[in-house]
């Protein structure tokens, strides 16, 4: 992939949360220089070409003392024409998931008014971030109207290294706190519990591997000292009944929603059962929400059109759960002809007023920002949201036994 040349870098820190730290700067602010020196590395080029970047790039990377970060490069946040004002909105995009913000600032020209709505976009969206002085080595005495008394700030020169040192401690004083993460599945758990995990392995399946919402509950249930084992939905009978002949009962049972039915009707009432899904509703988003909005099926009228979010992009199979398992469940519990529009990636339609009901995936490729941001997006604009694990169940009548692992309150 191409290198752009100028643009926004940020990253995201441990893979878990995928908390964003994000840079923002006017063209000719001196970013790529910054990053190759925060970074130790020739990550980007540096030129004096303006607005060359088009699209945002990332890039993984050990970034000390933060930890494994994911750089994002994208446009400058003074672009101009119509192009530029696209690429524009695309790095403001970038905002709906930044976790910590670094504004990156040329010295010698001091604050202007592009600097200040960002700063404003920041404060409004309840951001931490750190104003950059960069080209110190040309300015020692900063312009009047530079500093901000009340934001966090440091002079730094890429050229000769004066505080990048600084730089980086200061961002990672920024980065969430690793005690606020809230538990994928832990806390539902003691150690050594068994939890029963049913992972198909169907052509959607990826060769190889196991997909994230699977690798990070197996690591969450590790974590707490709790045992965890996998099993396709094809030997799930045959490997619970095994268990239970010996005395052996599983403290939970999490499956993927697409044998949900199947998984809940081999599972005795007193096991727990959840899903991925689910699990992920709770983790990064509002699950009573969630929950709430998949009622919303019971009133859909025929023409209704519903929005089918996925937070990341991949190559859809004959039988996408997305595409196409989606809308023939959803259709087939209407029983009327509805509308469905897709989107994925980081598209998200700003205005939701054109449909009746969201339903978005579990976000495991989204932070917790991000989503909570698609989530409140819906509830401003007074659009029922759901996801695909909470949507499955309501269809399959089985919503409510999957949410008992958790607040009762939950219960619709």
């Amino acid at each position: 992939m191409r290198k752009p040349k100028g643009g926004n870098y940020g990253y995201e820190s441990d893979a878990r949360r995928r908390a964003g730290t994000h840079f923002f700067f006017r063209r000719n602010a001196g970013k790529s220089s910054i990053i190759n020196a925060v970074t130790g590395q020739n990550l980007a080029i540096v030129s004096d070409v303006k607005g060359t970047t088009t699209d945002p790039v990332y890039k993984t990377m050990e970034l000390l003392p933060l930890g494994p970060a994911m750089l994002i490069d994208t446009p400058g946040i003074d672009d101009e024409g119509e192009l530029g004002n696209l690429r524009i909105q695309k790095t403001l995009q970038v905002l709906n998931k930044t976790d910590i913000a670094v504004l990156i600032i040329d010295s010698t020209a001091g604050l202007s008014a592009t600097e200040e709505t960002l700063i404003s976009r920041f404060r409004a969206k309840n951001i931490p971030f750190l104003l950059v002085y960069n080209k110190i080595d040309l300015n020692r005495s900063l312009p009047g109207n530079a500093a901000l008394s009340d934001i966090p700030s440091v002079c730094v020169s890429a050229k000769d290294g004066t505080n990048i040192h600084e730089l980086k401690e200061r961002i990672a004083a920024l980065a969430p706190k690793e005690d606020k993460q809230k538990p994928l599945v832990s806390d539902l758990l003691k150690p050594l519990d068994l939890v029963l995990l049913v992972i198909p392995i169907d052509k959607a399946a990826p060769k190889g591997r196991l997909i994230l919402p699977q690798q990070q509950t197996i690591r969450d249930i590790l974590s707490c000292g709790a045992t965890a084992l996998t099993v396709r939905d094809t030997e799930f009978p045959q490997a619970l009944s095994g268990l239970l002949e010996k005395g052996i009962s599983p403290r939970l049972v999490i499956t993927d929603s697409q044998v949900f039915p199947f998984v809940a009707k081999h599972t005795p009432e007193h096991i727990p059962l959840t899903s991925f899904s689910i699990l992920f509703a709770r983790y990064k988003g509002n699950l009573e929400t969630l929950a709430e909005g998949a009622s919303t099926l019971d009133s859909l009228k025929r023409g209704d059109r519903i929005l089918i979010s996925e937070g990341c992009t991949h190559h859809r199979q004959c039988n996408d759960i997305g595409s196409v398992k989606l809308p023939k469940w959803i259709q087939e519990y209407v029983g009327e002809e509805l509308s469905f529009s897709f989107t994925s990636g980081t598209e998200f339609p700003e205005d939701l007023s054109p449909y009746k009901m969201i339903v978005h995936c579990g976000g495991c490729m989204l932070n917790e920002r991000e989503m909570k941001y698609r989530i409140a997006c819906a509830k401003d604009q007074e659009i029922p949201i759901t996801n695909y694990g909470t949507l499955i169940a309501q269809i399959k009548g089985i919503l409510k036994r999957s949410l008992g692992p958790f607040d009762p309150g939950i219960y619709i």
